[in-house]
């Protein structure tokens, strides 16, 4: 049976739980997501208990079916590929402080 958002295409900036869970829904429904972490990777990656490989079960399990890229998105090199990505996906999900979105040149206004 194909998957209801097969055809949708998610930019991701969350971490840590609600986020990537509601991305990690997204994906299991068909969406691709194209996941945006820190250049140090996601600090979900180490949390106990981890699997053979020393990557966290908890972060494999809510970021399945993602695709993943690191950038410092305080870079304007990084910002200008985020914005190439964003003409390229229907959804940017982000679950930053208030505020860090504007700051990082991210927010709905500049990638729109």
């Amino acid at each position: 049976m194909e998957k209801p958002l097969k055809n949708i295409k998610v930019l991701d900036f969350t971490r840590v739980l609600a986020g990537p869970y509601a991305t990690m829904i997204l994906g299991d429904m068909g969406a691709e997501i194209i996941k945006v972490e820190p250049l140090d990777g996601d600090e979900c990656r180490s949390w106990p208990p981890t699997l053979d490989q020393g990557e966290s079960g908890y972060f494999c399990s809510v970021n399945r079916n993602k695709k993943a890229i690191t950038l410092n998105l305080k870079d304007p090199q990084a910002q200008k590929i985020v914005a190439e990505l964003a003409r390229n996906v229907d959804v940017v999900v982000e679950n930053f402080r208030p505020g860090v979105v504007k700051k990082l040149n991210i927010d709905y206004e500049t990638l729109s």
